[in-house]
């Protein structure tokens, strides 16, 4: 095993960081991982925005679901989906079809993990944020982002504070399908349950009580952001 896949398996969602920075060097080569990633067609349609006013990062953290961490973070990334750059280009240009929302959201998520693999590489860890989209409209006002350029997600960056463990994942019985669709494993989904109480039971903080498949599908169950389409539809974004 080499050292690219010894740092892809060992990933943890960090949410504490130490008050070191990442100095400019390392930044420069988180961001350039990123936009090394591979792009729809070469479309190329994502901007970061790299937050570093105190002020705005607290409000952000505050949107995110007061998510403390959006504010200490030695960095924090916004990953939009940006079209405004191709309409400044060719006003024909067309981005309001669900298809380039789709490519947007897609290139977005590749992207975000070069740079998050790159950080882990360099000792750093990370976290997504979601959240932001709880309140994207007013992310969006904060950011200043133009017409046909929208929130997705954001990202923490810093110098581990914890040593979480590695949350076990489903195996790739239930995730690899061959030749065709297969019906699902449940005396495989039984036992990963299992091992997530046992994760949950042992860990120092945040311990849980209910499976994997009780959380998953219980939130599944609820609304999910109900708000999100309308407001793609306002920056002419998923119209068609």
């Amino acid at each position: 095993m080499n050292s690219t896949i010894e740092t892809i398996l060992a990933h943890r969602s960090i949410r504490q960081f130490t008050q070191q920075p990442i100095d400019s060097e390392q930044l420069d080569t988180i961001i350039r991982s990123g936009i090394a990633a591979s792009s729809s067609s070469m479309l190329q349609v994502i901007s970061i925005i790299r937050v570093t006013d105190a002020e705005k990062r607290k409000s952000l953290a505050h949107l995110a679901g007061d998510q403390s961490y959006v504010e200490k973070a030695a960095e924090f990334l916004v990953f939009c989906i940006d079209y405004q750059r191709h309409m400044t280009i060719n006003d024909q240009v067309q981005p309001e079809f669900t298809e380039l929302t789709l490519i947007g959201a897609v290139d977005a998520g590749i992207m975000a993990q070069n740079c998050l693999l790159a950080a882990e590489s360099m000792g750093l860890g990370g976290v997504y944020i979601g959240g932001l989209r709880n309140n994207a409209q007013q992310v969006d006002e904060l950011l200043q982002l133009p017409q046909h350029t929208a929130v997705l997600f954001g990202m923490c960056l810093g110098y581990p504070a914890q040593d979480p463990q590695v949350k076990p994942r489903l195996p790739a019985q239930v995730i690899v399908h061959e030749n065709h669709y297969h019906s699902l494993d449940k005396e495989a989904i039984a036992q990963y349950d299992q091992t997530m109480l046992e994760y949950y039971a042992g860990r120092s903080t945040n311990q849980k009580q209910a499976s994997w498949s009780e959380q998953t599908t219980g939130k599944l169950c609820e609304e999910s952001r109900p708000h999100i389409l309308p407001y793609l539809n306002s920056k002419g974004l998923a119209q068609r």
